[in-house]
């Protein structure tokens, strides 16, 4: 394979922090579309729910196409979709947030073949960094969403009830760009041998069926050993972090009542210091300390964090103190479990790994969605304890015996988990 122009790797971390900062610029104005439904914290979470659910079958069938036709081409499809998605947020209307939720959804299994390209585009030695990176590219785009939103409401002096009209504009405009990033990405997939439709019909049967996802990942696990327990861990972490998706309604709803400007400057926190531990994490000591004993201490460390989340009552303080042991715990655990699973892929079927993997994630996100709405509705403290369990699941399954490496590994000096 040539060489890939060195434009690739910033051209893929630019098109994701572009891809997270449209989302987390919309995320805080989002209860303006059901804060007229009864039970509006249900609502946003039925949205979510959607939002995740439907990459169940999205996700495996993006990165099939990816396998058989590229990388570039289902960069362009999802920025399309996005900016499409979003244009169905204008105007502010309950029907069209969940018509967003679904068609949004439908192109969110980029991350799949965004991790494939990572992968495709670095040397063995550097694939650690540069997974790590992209999720500290994903914590920057979480700092620049509230942030770009909370200067334009700022700036404008937007009233309450329009601030949802000028953020999602502002949403557009940034899809926009991202579809020009995407045109200008090279292709950095060489192995193409297209797919049938037959086999897009096929795999989309055996996308929405969980079974026979799980039947696929275990054959892969089969020839593979350690991939299956990965993804498991992977889902257990996703059940977890399902809080990200709940911290609005949360802040929101809860004794906290933070207004839209205030949860922006929250995630401005929040993202400005993951991303920093993030990029010396993984740019310093992920490649030099075992990461499967890391995983354990981080995901036990983690636990009583998210507990803490649901005992702070009205206090700030107490939300800022805890979000900052959280940067230094479980938000530095996704990266780690990314970099083992790239591990175990080739150029031959590293779209579909990433791409089950990613259905795996959005079953688990569908679920959990449903767990926490369901939660709040009873009390808006109760889905942190469920966040916790699940947390304390990555720590369970990261500390049990892992399985012996295949021989190639051995070979290569791979051990599996480090």
């Amino acid at each position: 394979m040539p060489p890939l122009p060195r434009r690739t790797l910033p051209l893929l971390y630019a098109l994701i922090l572009v891809d997270v900062v449209v989302g987390a610029a919309v995320g805080p104005v989002l209860p303006d579309f059901v804060r007229g439904l009864r039970q509006p914290q249900l609502w946003l979470s039925v949205g979510t729910g959607l939002f995740l659910g439907v990459q169940l079958f999205s996700a495996p069938l993006l990165g099939r196409l990816g396998d058989g036709y590229g990388r570039r081409p289902i960069f362009i499809l999802s920025a399309v979709g996005t900016l499409l998605a979003n244009a169905l947020l204008l105007p502010v209307r309950a029907g069209l947030y969940f018509a967003n939720r679904v068609s949004d959804g439908l192109t969110n299994g980029m991350y799949a073949t965004a991790r494939s390209a990572i992968t495709d585009a670095s040397p063995p030695e550097r694939l650690f960094r540069n997974l790590g990176i992209e999720g500290a590219i994903i914590s920057l785009g979480f700092v620049l969403g509230p942030m770009a939103a909370g200067l334009l409401l700022t700036a404008l002096q937007v009233p309450a009830g329009q601030q949802a009209t000028y953020v999602v504009r502002l949403a557009l405009a940034l899809a926009a760009l991202n579809v020009l990033l995407a045109l200008a990405l090279p292709e950095t997939h060489q192995q193409r041998n297209g797919v049938r439709g037959a086999e897009l019909r096929t795999e989309l049967a055996r996308s929405i069926n969980p079974l026979t996802l799980w039947a696929r990942l275990s054959a892969k696990n089969a020839s593979n050993p350690g991939i299956r327990r990965i993804v498991l861990t992977q889902v257990a972490l996703t059940l977890s972090t399902g809080y990200y998706f709940y911290f609005v309604p949360f802040a929101s709803l809860s004794a906290l009542r933070m207004d839209a400007r205030a949860i922006s400057y929250f995630f401005m926190f929040f993202g400005a210091l993951s991303v920093g531990l993030n990029y010396v994490f993984y740019t310093y000591f992920a490649d030099r300390i075992n990461q499967r004993r890391a995983i354990v201490w981080l995901a036990a460390l983690g636990t009583p964090v998210l507990a803490g989340y649901g005992l702070v009552g009205t206090s700030r303080v107490a939300l800022y103190v805890l979000v900052t042991l959280d940067c230094l715990t479980l938000s530095l655990i996704q990266g780690l479990l990314e970099g083992l699973l790239a591990r175990r892929t080739t150029d031959t079927d590293r779209g579909e790994i990433f791409g089950l993997n990613q259905a795996f994630q959005g079953l688990a996100s569908f679920g959990t969605t449903l767990v926490f709405g369901v939660l709040s509705v009873l009390d808006l403290r109760l889905p942190w304890a469920w966040f916790a369990l699940c947390l304390a699941a990555v720590a369970w399954l990261a500390a049990r015996r892992p399985q012996p490496p295949p021989p190639a590994d051995i070979a290569a000096g791979r051990p599996f988990l480090h």
